[in-house]
């Protein structure tokens, strides 16, 4: 028997119906922002990727060469393909320019709970302005798309990159060492951290010190540990404000500033975000975005950049772990044929009212009256039509409501009315 490749996926139609109902759910939150949607080859050139990340992404690639001896790659992410498309074609567009994107990725990954080799992404990049109201209302799509899509418990952490720089440099921390420290940051190994820094002789008082600030949501303390750094001071500031906007202006309770985030993609700069979902546990994050720069990068005219994606598949692990109730699929009405020589009607009435936007199903199985109605009433179906011979001779039907199992004589006429009411 053939296989499913490893760490992919299909989804039956009770799967699609719940993937179906975040999509759209997603998409009326972007549109409600003013975002267009974008959608991009679902392989790349090789370059693109390499450009950006380096050489030692190949290993998680799905990359090879096509007939023509071209170097292409599947894409793992949509931030690149975007911008590489903005490039080619929309640099003349009017600014902002707000995109929205969902789609499949591809990464050579270790399969996991929530993490596949071929997963989706939805998000945004927001591009021509970094204003605070801009880098607020951003985060603010983010929190509020999740919570539209009905999730009840999330967490967003905002940080800075600069601050970051500034806190290494206050401890004259080097380039090189830095790459190693980050990596002990960005996954919160604070025991890692602190032997790290004592082997690079820093002293234990100055150790503590930048672990407790890496910490701290207190704006102030950190404002006091990088006192002096004009350009950390300046960043503080405008985080300081996009915090207060988040508050006042998008009503977001709770938004938390920790400095110790660190995006795993080497163009991120400025401000960073993200959002968890404490209810999975260590693969919490659902989301993550920020500041970053990449136009320049692939040959474009320097120009603000910042944008987000949100993990698809774990908000919908999330939810479903929240016990979330998801709309159910139903059908407007299930046609009965009660015999053979009804069938020919009852394939009439399913046309004349699919043609008025009802969905509607027949069976095709030719059952009995009882097990029709049984299985109608699994389909969630809103009403069962009955044609039997006597029906069709007068040009009726029987309408049977599947909710209170009331039933009446109909037209065929007036039966879209009935129906709809």
């Amino acid at each position: 028997m053939v296989q499913i490749p490893r760490g992919t996926r299909d989804f039956v139609p009770e799967e699609m119906q719940k993937r179906r109902y975040l999509q759209q759910r997603m998409e009326a939150t972007f549109r409600g922002y003013g975002y267009g949607e974008i959608q991009t080859p679902t392989f790349e050139t090789l370059e693109l990727f390499t450009a950006k990340s380096g050489a030692s992404i190949i290993d998680e690639l799905y990359n090879f060469k096509d007939k023509g001896g071209r170097e292409l790659a599947l894409r793992p992410e949509l931030t690149a393909p975007v911008i590489r498309c903005y490039i080619e074609r929309l640099q003349m567009a009017p600014k902002p320019l707000k995109l929205f994107y969902f789609g499949n990725c591809f990464r050579y990954d270790r399969p996991q709970k929530g993490r596949y080799r071929e997963f989706w992404q939805a998000g945004c990049e927001l591009i021509g302005t970094d204003t605070p109201e801009a880098h607020a209302e951003l985060v603010a799509l983010a929190y509020t798309i999740l919570k539209n899509i009905g999730l009840q418990n999330i967490v967003l952490n905002i940080g800075n990159l600069h601050v970051i720089s500034a806190m290494f440099e206050k401890l004259r921390i080097t380039d090189a060492v830095k790459k190693d420290l980050l990596t002990f940051i960005d996954k919160s190994q604070y025991e890692d951290l602190n032997s790290a820094l004592r082997s690079n002789d820093i002293s234990q008082q100055d150790t503590e010190a930048f672990l407790e600030i890496l910490q701290t949501p207190d704006l102030d303390k950190i404002m006091n540990y990088v006192h002096g750094h004009e350009r950390a001071h300046t960043e503080l500031t405008r985080l300081r404000g996009v915090m207060d906007l988040l508050k006042t202006s998008f009503g977001i309770p709770d938004p938390r500033v920790k400095i110790g985030i660190v995006r795993g993609l080497d163009y991120y700069k400025g401000l960073v975000f993200e959002i968890e979902a404490p209810v999975l546990g260590a693969e919490k994050q659902l989301c993550g975005g920020g500041d970053y720069e990449l136009v320049s990068l692939f040959g474009g005219t320097q120009v603000p950049q910042a944008g987000f994606a949100i993990g698809f598949d774990r908000a919908l692990l999330a939810l479903e772990t929240e016990q979330f109730t998801f709309p159910q699929p139903s059908l407007d009405v299930f046609i009965v044929p009660v015999t053979e020589t009804t069938i020919p009607m009852a394939l009439s009435v399913a046309s004349q009212l699919r043609a008025q936007g009802l969905t509607v199903d027949l069976d095709l199985l030719r059952r009995g009256i009882g097990k029709s109605l049984k299985y109608a009433a699994a389909q969630h179906a809103r009403f069962a039509v009955i044609i039997g011979p006597k029906e069709q001779e007068e040009g009726k039907v029987t309408l049977r409501n599947m909710i209170d199992g009331s039933q009446s004589s109909c037209a065929v006429a007036d039966l879209t009315a009935a129906v709809f009411t």
